[in-house]
Formats: C-alpha cells, structure tokens, sequence
C-alpha cells in the first residue's frame, strides 16, 4: 500500500514537473512609431504605387507583405497601382526580421532582452527601442520583425512614414511570414495616419482579422 501511494506522489511530481518546463509561445505587442508631415496633401487619396527600394531574397515574404500593405492601403481610400506605372504617391516599403539572443542573467533570474534605440524625428530613419523581463516557463523571444513604411508624393517630398516592430518566438504563430506580415501592417496602418511622432502599443492579437 505504502509503494503504492508512493508511486502515485512520485507521478504527481513527474507530471507537475513536466508541466512546469513546458514553455508557451512568446508573442510581444506591436509597437508602431508614425510621423506626419507639416502640410501633407492628398493622404488616404488618389493612386499609389509599391515599391521595395531594398531587395527582399525571400519572394514568399515580399509577395506576403506587399499584399498585406497593399490590403491597408485600399482601405484607406488610395488606388493601388502596379509597380511602374505613374501614380500620384509612392509607398516604399522596407522590412527585416533579426534574430534575438538573450543576455546573460544570473541564475534563476528572469531573462532581460534589449533591442533597438531611440525614435528619431520625420525622416530621420532612427529605430525604435523595445525592451522585455521574462520569467520562467515562457518560450523566450526568438526574432523581431520590422516595417517601415515611408509614403511621398509625385514632388518626392515624404508626407508620412511609419515603423511597426514586434517581436515573436520560434513557436508563436505570429512569425508566420503571412500573419506577421498583415498583423505590421494592420497595427501600422491603424488609425491613419496618427499623431507625428506618436509611439504606440498595439496587443499583437487585437489586429487579427482587422479590416
């Protein structure tokens, strides 16, 4: 009786044990930094054409997050356009995904990650910065994902740009090449244009779906 009840606290503890070391996807917020030109024109109106000033090697996450821009673009109100043919305004897009390797802690201690730097002004291309405390029992962040946007008009003055960054582990959904790519730009594009030189903090899974 007594091995018997032994075996069964014994398989309590392996069960608890297991549970504890299982680790749950990271997904962290959608962090978007906008700037607004003084006297922007024709924002949300008239055709626009996409372009990738930098080049993207993976065509899989090109065509996924030129569609995913596109898709926010028409719902604004602008016509899109295909690349090459005149349009009123250009919105160049440019995106990358770095991995993130954590810092060293002491033992037992939460993990600290630090990427990223200060928010620059209009068109000044300066980074965000984003910063997490993780305890244990949590997948760590593995990668985080950038998108920029910057939109200029036929003159090549910019009228508005914005970065949207998240930061996802190996296991989470949200680095999926396509729910990534609509869930930047959803969080990018909401509530456009934004205030110039607002930073704000979108929960990753209030953009699914966000038409």
């Amino acid at each position: 009786m007594f091995h018997a009840r032994l075996l069964a606290h014994l398989s309590a503890a392996a069960a608890l044990a297991l549970s504890a070391c299982a680790t749950t996807p990271y997904t962290g917020p959608v962090e978007v930094t906008r700037f607004v030109a003084p006297a922007p024109s024709g924002l949300g109106q008239g055709t626009i054409a996409i372009t990738f000033p930098d080049e993207v090697s993976n065509a899989a996450a090109r065509t996924a997050i030129a569609d995913a821009v596109r898709a926010e673009l028409v719902r604004l109100g602008y016509t899109v356009v295909p690349e090459g043919v005149p349009a009123q305004a250009t919105a160049a897009i440019r995106t990358s995904r770095t991995p993130i390797a954590a810092a060293p802690v002491e033992r037992r201690g939460p993990v600290n990650i630090g990427i990223g730097g200060g928010t620059g002004g209009f068109g000044s291309g300066v980074g965000m910065g984003i910063g997490f405390n993780l305890g244990g029992g949590r997948e760590g962040p593995a990668a985080s994902t950038l998108l920029e946007v910057r939109i200029t008009g036929a003159d090549g003055n910019a009228q508005w740009e914005g970065r949207a960054q998240m930061v996802t582990g190996v296991k989470s959904p949200f680095s999926q090449i396509g729910t990534s790519a609509r869930t930047l730009a959803a969080g990018l594009f909401k509530d456009f244009p934004g205030g110039n030189g607002e930073t704000v903090t979108i929960d990753a899974k209030k953009l699914q779906g966000t038409k």
